[in-house]
């Protein structure tokens, strides 16, 4: 599907064929050296991997999620989990190449995500967690109209699919924006 609201974009629901790639895509986003190149990297706080090929395939299997792909000149450029949950929508696993990032890329992303949401579910709420040290990540979803709620969740300290923490005060904050 291409968006009028994004020329040269295509958005489209990811499947079996494109974990590899994905997987790739979201490692380089927020893990190693190589996401150092764009802002969103994890890399100071976490170490080991950000997510693998079983927890995609995961997602795209998932009756309740999807696991939508953006795609620009028939590259995956970005990507991001949509999951229904009861009166909302969860917003996750969400990554734009570093190499794009700064673009507006992710706010044309979370914007047709949105859409997307309330268009097939009729939500009218969005959920997120964020890792609470990550204050210009917040920063960028608050500027989106996302507000904090202060509502933690603990890290997964000892479970290395989700990284290496560099640090001992780990946590995640949910994040809510109504829909409108």
């Amino acid at each position: 599907m291409h968006s009028a609201a994004a020329p040269g974009l295509t958005f489209r629901d990811a499947t079996d064929a494109d974990v590899d790639a994905l997987v790739v895509l979201i490692e380089s986003a927020y893990r190693g050296d190589a996401s150092r190149a764009g802002w969103t990297t994890e890399a100071d706080i976490l170490e080991g991997q950000r997510t693998d090929p079983e927890g995609v395939l995961a997602v795209i299997e998932s009756a309740d999620s999807r696991l939508l792909i953006v795609e620009r000149d028939g590259r995956i450029v970005a990507c991001c989990q949509l999951e229904h949950r009861d009166d909302h929508a969860y917003f996750g696993m969400f990554a734009v190449s570093p190499a794009l990032q700064g673009e507006g890329l992710g706010k044309t992303v979370i914007a047709e995500a949105e859409r997307q949401s309330r268009a097939t579910w009729g939500i009218s709420e969005m959920h997120m967690t964020v890792i609470s040290v990550r204050d210009d990540l917040i920063a960028w979803y608050e500027r989106r109209g996302y507000r904090r709620t202060g509502q933690m969740s603990p890290f997964p300290y000892g479970d290395e699919r989700f990284g290496i923490p560099q640090r001992a005060d780990l946590q995640f904050e949910l994040l809510v924006k109504k829909l409108g």
